[in-house]
């Protein structure tokens, strides 16, 4: 059993097709790391020109430019032909003359709201000083704070970030699944069409032959998922992304454990199905089913993240087969009591043994035979025989 499960671990680690996937797996939920944090503000910066020499009108956009977490650069021209001249070379993005704003093409959002504020600010403050009333004192009037926001709940911004780590990491366990689960399935069927089965069985038994093969797989499963979350969970704390280290690691830590409550699961189901097929052509005819049954727990997973203790999603957490989807992500959004966790896992644990004895039953009997598809009553009475 060891030496087919490490045979199965060697001829993955030289298919360039699962070193690619996996690299680019990791590719993706690193940049999904890295993008908010390189672009997650307004850092833009404009270059203004100014034709003349407008009081204030400098500082206005320096104010307003840093409300908005951007930078502008003002520039003053002596006339409207210089700034024209400005703007046709590119030096700069808009030039304001007057009440104008001149421009190539058209003006950035974000850059005619700055000036636009800081105009209607020097403007205000001349025709407040024309009618004798001092600009500054009405600033000082109007500068109030804003309002503090606080949440009744302390631990919203805790269970907000368990969420986004639980949903990316049941998307990468979904994912992990279905590959993996297909990769045993193309194993058993290569192995039946070219009758190498008929050599393994010779020395081995059918069940030691599947067990390998599924445990094979599942320590490449294991190990992409790990290294996919390191990668992932690192580069999001040390950018600053995640707040809390200790509740990203936990989360991972459970989304691990329900990949070793799944694959055993599902892989023991692609194996049994994939036993009954000789052709790599009938595979997905007989997979379908479950991998239905995957895209199904996937989807409530993605609706129990904006309704964790639903209806749908709180039953949908004790079904087997949905639950490795379903459960990480209640439990993230801290709507699990310890009861439910308990009982999701042990139910998980009974229909996996369940499932894995009538799967290796199918393969035992179905494995030997050849030809179209094999039915699950002639495998099961084959195996009995």
């Amino acid at each position: 059993m060891s030496l087919i499960a490490r045979r199965e671990v060697m001829a993955k680690l030289r298919d360039k097709g699962f070193l690619i996937s996996s690299a680019f797996i990791a590719v993706v939920i690193l940049a999904s790391a890295l993008l908010p944090a390189l672009f997650g503000g307004d850092d833009s910066t404009y270059d203004v020109g100014v034709v003349g020499d407008p009081a204030g009108f400098e500082e206005a956009v320096a104010a307003q430019a840093d409300a908005l977490g951007a930078k502008v650069d003002v520039s003053a021209y002596p006339g409207a032909a210089a700034a024209r001249a400005a703007l046709e070379a590119e030096d700069i993005d808009a030039a304001v003359d007057g009440d104008q704003i001149l421009v190539v093409t058209s003006v950035d959002g974000v850059l005619q709201q700055i000036l636009d504020r800081a105009y209607a600010g020097v403007i205000a403050a001349e025709r407040l000083s024309a009618a004798g009333i001092d600009p500054a004192e009405v600033a000082t009037a109007f500068d109030v704070p804003r309002l503090d926001v606080v949440s009744l709940d302390s631990d919203a911004q805790r269970d907000q970030q368990r969420q986004v780590i639980a949903i990316v990491g049941v998307s990468v366990l979904y994912g992990l699944l279905i590959l993996i689960g297909q990769y045993v399935a193309m194993g058993v069927v290569e192995e039946k069409s070219s009758r190498v089965v008929e050599l393994l069985l010779s020395t081995i038994r059918p069940w030691q032959l599947l067990a390998g093969k599924v445990i094979g797989l599942g320590l490449l499963g294991l190990a992409q998922l790990v290294v996919i979350g390191v990668v992932g969970v690192g580069a999001a704390i040390s950018l600053d992304v995640l707040t809390v280290p200790g509740d990203a690691i936990g989360t991972l830590a459970q989304v691990i454990g329900w990949f070793l409550l799944g694959y055993g699961f599902y892989a023991a189901t692609f194996a049994a199905g994939a036993a009954l097929v000789s052709r790599q052509e009938d595979l997905q005819t007989v997979l379908l089913p479950t991998i239905g049954v995957l895209v199904a727990a996937f989807v409530v997973a993605i609706q129990a993240v904006q309704n964790p203790d639903g209806p749908l999603a709180v039953v949908t957490s004790f079904i087997p087969g949905l639950s490795p989807l379903v459960m990480p992500v209640r439990t993230a959004a801290g709507e699990v009591a310890w009861w439910e966790l308990v009982a999701s896992i042990v139910l998980m644990l009974l229909a996996t043994v369940a499932l894995v004895r009538l799967g290796g039953r199918i393969y035992a009997g179905a494995l030997l035979r050849s030809g179209g598809r094999v039915r699950i009553k002639e495998a099961l009475a084959e195996s009995a025989s």
